[in-house]
């Protein structure tokens, strides 16, 4: 089994980090960010699990919801991560998303 622990650390601290920031910052694109990579990792959970099937896409549940979406995703990709590079590659994406989302 793989050692997934790096990434449900780092997607942990940019749901911390996006429950703490103020709604303007929300407003001005972090939610937003972080919607997007709840998206990018939902799609590649569902790769990985069924890559036969065309992926459904996260909604868009709201800015509140941001930090709840990116950790299902991220959890659920964990599940079905097969390898460490995958998990790098995971734990990169997260870190990257959060830069951007500037939280």
């Amino acid at each position: 089994m793989v050692d997934t622990t790096p990434l449900t650390q780092a997607v942990d601290h940019f749901a911390d980090r996006l429950r703490a920031a103020p709604q303007s910052r929300l407003q001005r694109g972090a939610a937003a960010e972080a919607l997007a990579l709840a998206r990018e990792l939902a799609c590649w959970a569902q790769r990985l699990e069924t890559p036969d099937a065309e992926p459904r896409e996260m909604p868009d549940a709201g800015m509140f919801a941001a930090a709840d979406q990116i950790l299902v995703a991220a959890h659920d990709l964990a599940l079905v991560l097969r390898s460490e590079d995958e998990v790098e590659r995971a734990v990169l994406a997260v870190e990257e998303a959060r830069k951007r989302a500037g939280v």
